[in-house]
Parts: structure tokens; C-alpha cells; sequence
């Protein structure tokens, strides 16, 4: 079952709850998602489902960030909307497997000791491995505290 049929689904569900929110993050969703297929004038692929989850998580933190703090009303409806979003959104690895990775990435590359000139030559390497399935930041920070 593709995401469109899984998140199509869930709305009815929510519908049927009278879930207001639930249903208005679900419908923003499936928006996304289809807007994204008719740009490509297919079907997604699983990969590129994923992607749009997670730009739609990725947005959603960046309004309750600059939410005023004195929005609370904003910063829940954020909040609540992540929740439903991450029910669609792909595992993440975990920062255990990220410095794994980067370790595999570092025999590879023959790097024993890592300095800041070799961050780039690290990141070409890491970022294909774990795109899409790590955030960047946290990947970025991983390497340059193994750099440091």
C-alpha cells in the first residue's frame, strides 16, 4: 500500500473520529504528497514518499520554532502536528549507527586521524550513505566532534 492509499485511509479514520487536527494534518499531507506526483507526472517512489514526510516535519519545526513563546496556541497545533507526521515518516538511524557509518567511511577513506581538511572529503562520502535515513545536523555535528 502506497503512503497516498495509507495516509487516504487514516483520514477517513479521523473523519469518522471527528478529529479535527488529526484530519487537517493528514489532508495537508496527502496535498503534498499528490502535488508532489503530478509535478513528476508519476507515482513516487517510496524514497521520494519519504522525502515530502519529512519536508513536512522539517517545515513544521521551523514555525514552532519562530513561533513567538508567548503563541503556546501555535506551538501545540505544531506539536500535534508532528506527532501525526511522524507516524508516516521513515526510521531514523541512530546516532550509534551514524558514527558506525562514519567510522566505516573513515577505514575507506584511510583517514586515522581526522582534521578539519579532511571534513569535506568525509562528507561526500557519509551523506549519500545516510540520506534520507539522518538528519543532516546531526550527521554534521557527529563528524566535526570526531574531527575536534
Amino acid at each position: 500500500m502506497s503512503k497516498i492509499e495509507e495516509i487516504r485511509k487514516e483520514m477517513v479514520e479521523a473523519m469518522k473520529n471527528k478529529d479535527k487536527d488529526r484530519k487537517d494534518t493528514l489532508s495537508m499531507l496527502l496535498a503534498a504528497l499528490k502535488n508532489k506526483a503530478i509535478d513528476k507526472r508519476d507515482d513516487l517512489t517510496e524514497t521520494e514518499e519519504n522525502e515530502v514526510i519529512k519536508k513536512e516535519i522539517k517545515q513544521t519545526k521551523e514555525t514552532m520554532e519562530s513561533a513567538p513563546s508567548d503563541r503556546r496556541d501555535i506551538i501545540e497545533q505544531c506539536e500535534k502536528r508532528l506527532a501525526v507526521l511522524r507516524e508516516f515518516a521513515p526510521e531514523e538511524m541512530s546516532e550509534e549507527d551514524i558514527k558506525n557509518t562514519i567510522l566505516d567511511v573513515l577505514k575507506k577513506l584511510a583517514i586515522e586521524n581526522p582534521a578539519g581538511k579532511d571534513k569535506g572529503k568525509i562528507m561526500k562520502e557519509l551523506m549519500p550513505r545516510v540520506k534520507g535515513k539522518a538528519d543532516g545536523t546531526v550527521v554534521n555535528k557527529l563528524v566535526s566532534d570526531m574531527i575536534n
